[in-house]
């Protein structure tokens, strides 16, 4: 059983007066796909370089299935680690890449060549075994990479920002590709990226992190439906939700003369200062007549099959950009002024001091 177990692991550097992981606690199933998220300096590299040996735990425990790796060196660990440069030697083949581990592993000729040939032929490299990494794309070499890693026949994957590097286009090609991969092989992944939309696209279960804390441990689709706090909430989501501060009154959101409609849970839980969360797509346009909330229209951003408008709202306590999804036909322009409005099923609240949710 390939589990991998935090249990407390803490990572304090020389110098500095505070960890900079205070005490994770994750627990990743077997076979598992899991992605660590967060921004720059929130603490998931040095999680994931905790779990491949290549940091210090200065306190707790990391488990992979019942052995306690936590003292051990990299190479008893059985991790392999795909790095975000790649890291090829530029004077070998793509098969010697491959292999090299293998090589090192004193593993015989012949099932070195068929080890690479079976990872070669997973990843369409086999037509590339003999050209070198100048020869290659960006996607071709952190194919490579990945292939590096396959033949080892790791329990635990450790991938860190391995798409960082590629176009646009090539990132979703990859990104597509290693989800595959990783399906098809079974092999316990650990991810780490500060891109959300990678997170929600790979991952079977995603670790948002905050200043070395986990701040919320879920599928993609509960993140993004069901954010615990005003971090979660913010960082889920591209665009991002409309964070509008409010007030509670007779259990309604209020925003100057505007009322947010709220689900009955929040409207029993929610005092004084709230905040108010509504993603782009869940607001709905109305007439000026029905009081919905103005948003003076600055960018349309044309999509095709839809359309995010930006614009600003006079309300008080309206923040200053308001983000709306709309039909892609839609005739919006800039410079007009729309009115929205939406449901209580789909606004989010959350306590302004706390930043927890407080709605059902």
């Amino acid at each position: 059983m390939a589990t991998v177990t935090f249990e407390k692991a803490q990572r304090w550097y020389p110098g500095m007066d505070k960890p900079a992981v205070p005490g994770i606690d994750l627990e990743i199933e077997d076979g598992e796909f899991m992605v660590l998220v967060g921004p720059s300096g929130c603490g998931k590299y040095t999680t994931l370089r905790m779990l491949a040996g290549l940091e210090e735990v200065n306190d707790g425990k990391i488990y992979i299935g019942e052995r306690d790796i936590t003292k051990l060196p990299p190479k008893d660990r059985d991790i392999a680690m795909v790095f975000q440069n790649y890291a090829l030697y530029p004077h070998m083949t793509v098969a010697d890449n491959m292999a090299f581990s293998l090589k090192m592993a004193k593993m015989p000729v012949e099932e070195r060549k068929k080890a690479v040939a079976e990872a070669a032929r997973i990843l369409n490299l086999t037509d590339y075994l003999d050209r070198k990494p100048k020869a290659l794309s960006g996607g071709q070499r952190q194919r490579v990479a990945m292939g590096r890693a396959i033949v080892r026949k790791p329990q635990v994957f450790c991938m860190d920002e391995p798409l960082s590097n590629l176009d646009a286009k090539m990132r979703v090609q990859t990104r597509t590709d290693i989800a595959k991969l990783q399906a098809d092989l079974g092999v316990t992944t650990v991810y780490v990226t500060h891109d959300q939309v990678e997170a929600m696209t790979l991952g079977d279960r995603v670790a948002v992190m905050k200043d070395g804390y986990l701040q919320q441990v879920d599928t993609p689709l509960n993140l993004y439906d069901r954010p615990v706090n005003l971090f979660v909430a913010g960082f889920i989501g591209s665009p991002q939700m409309n964070l509008i501060s409010a007030v509670a009154h007779d259990g309604k959101a209020k925003i100057g003369d505007y009322h947010v409609p709220v689900d009955e849970a929040a409207a029993k839980k929610m005092k004084g200062d709230i905040v108010v969360g509504v993603r782009p797509e869940s607001w709905r346009l109305v007439s000026a007549e029905d009081g919905g909330l103005p948003v003076s229209i600055t960018v349309v951003e044309e999509l095709g099959s839809d359309a995010y408008v930006y614009g600003t709202s006079g309300v008080e306590g309206a923040p200053n950009n308001v983000i709306v999804r709309v039909a892609g036909r839609d005739t919006v322009h800039k410079g007009e002024t729309i009115y929205v409005t939406t449901d209580p099923h789909q606004v989010h609240v959350f306590d302004a001091d706390t930043g927890d949710r407080l709605s059902d």
